[in-house]
């Protein structure tokens, strides 16, 4: 006959424990079932569920082998009820919850810790993708950096929406990013990001821009504005902007180009992707010709936006058809991954505006960066307070991670 135990060991982490605490296993003729080891801040936690032969006295055998290692070394009898319940933890749905932002004090854990309870959710881990801060003096100011934490949490939500609602309003309280997902094997296997270009890829309006060279930036702003908030259909508001232009001169779209400020974050990031094997696309209700300059700087694979009409060096204030809107983007976003033999979960999509919430939606991984709050509301994940690159962080990765993938390691 046998029993089962849970044996439990911490301490300072030092070379050679585990296999101490292997030898002792041995010795006392005890099988290991399974085995959990983690360090953190100079400590070690080693957990391990064995069985043991009745005869064999085990709360008297590992713990003095984790004593001539520096190991606070405690053996627990398993009940019966303990290994029903283990089961039933293991059955139960994952969830990954990322939180970002410049800073995150303790106020913003216990508000979180308290939004997952109220949930239901039991947090299993907690561990920071964003770089180590540096050890410093405790009086020493603290530089504004950003910082993510990944919560690996368990269990059903009570209510779903009420869940998203809850997160939207943590973050905008706290300044912070809240993203929850769930944890699925195609975190990790997505193949397609598709990105929005205007005030996504680039901080700007190109269209806004055309317009204050040619004179006629209040007209056009204004409609772009009601546009981005979902009150205009985007042809006809697209449309309707496009004739303000009409007489630009050519030339001034290579000087707009070349002044285009980059999002913080997009070169890290398309460098970074094309690394892991990503595919890139810019789907853009903005213009092919800015959409091509982005292509030659960053490497996007493939673009599809809108085609000015240029005739003697002129502006029409005319597109070629058809017009890449809202309903466009997500039926190209399907018809890339397709093409590609691609999982739609494998796939995801960037944007700030209402004209993405469609291919927002349809993406494995949707993402609102730096929306509206219409947008915001109600796409499934969003990324406000932190660069572009903060999209590797909801894929998984870590800072240890992207640092060697950067120096062309693997």
């Amino acid at each position: 006959m046998s029993r089962r135990f849970v044996v439990k060991a911490t301490g300072p982490a030092r070379p050679g424990q585990t296999a101490a605490l292997g030898t002792a296993l041995v010795s006392a003729q005890c099988r290991l079932l399974d085995i959990s080891q983690h360090v953190a801040f100079g400590s070690v936690s080693f957990e391990a569920l064995i069985e043991a032969p009745d005869d064999i006295d085990v709360a008297s055998v590992l713990p003095t082998a984790g004593d001539i290692f520096g190991l606070d070394c405690r053996v627990e009898a398993v009940a019966a009820d303990d290994e029903a319940q283990w089961q039933q933890d293991a059955d139960a749905r994952r969830w990954i919850l990322t939180l970002m932002g410049e800073r995150l004090g303790a106020e913003v854990m216990a508000e979180v810790g308290t939004l997952t309870a109220t949930q239901g959710l039991t947090i299993e881990r907690v561990k920071r993708l964003s770089a180590s801060p540096e050890l410093q003096r405790a009086d020493a100011p603290i530089e504004a950096a950003g910082v993510c934490l990944e919560w690996r949490l368990r269990g059903e939500p009570a209510d779903a929406e009420a869940l998203h609602e809850a997160s939207l309003a943590l973050a905008e309280r706290f300044d912070v990013d809240v993203a929850i997902q769930p944890a699925t094997l195609w975190r990790r296997q997505g193949r397609l990001v598709c990105f929005d270009m205007d005030s996504t890829l680039i901080q700007a309006e190109v269209i806004d821009e055309l317009a204050r060279r040619h004179g006629v930036f209040d007209e056009v702003a204004a409609i772009t504005e009601r546009a981005m908030r979902g009150e205009l259909d985007f042809q006809q508001s697209f449309r309707e902007r496009m004739s303000k232009l009409e007489g630009l001169d050519e030339s001034v779209l290579a000087e707009i180009a070349e002044s285009l400020p980059l999002m913080p974050g997009a070169e890290r990031l398309l460098r970074l992707l094309k690394r892991l094997g990503y595919r890139t696309a810019i789907l853009s209700g903005g213009f092919t010709y800015f959409a091509r300059y982005l292509q030659r700087r960053l490497g996007f694979d493939e673009i599809h936006a809108n085609e000015l009409v240029i005739r003697d060096g002129k502006v029409t204030g005319e597109v070629a058809e058809p017009i890449v809107d809202a309903d466009r983007k997500a039926l190209l976003l399907g018809q890339i991954a397709e093409r590609e033999g691609w999982e739609m979960a494998q796939t995801i999509a960037v944007g700030d505006g209402a004209n993405d919430l469609k291919m927002l939606a349809v993406a494995g991984l949707g993402v609102a960066f730096h929306a509206k709050p219409l947008v915001k509301r109600q796409a499934r994940q969003s990324v406000s307070t932190l660069g572009l690159d903060a999209l590797l962080y909801l894929l998984g990765y870590d800072e240890t991670e992207l640092k060697t993938l950067d120096r062309g390691a693997v």
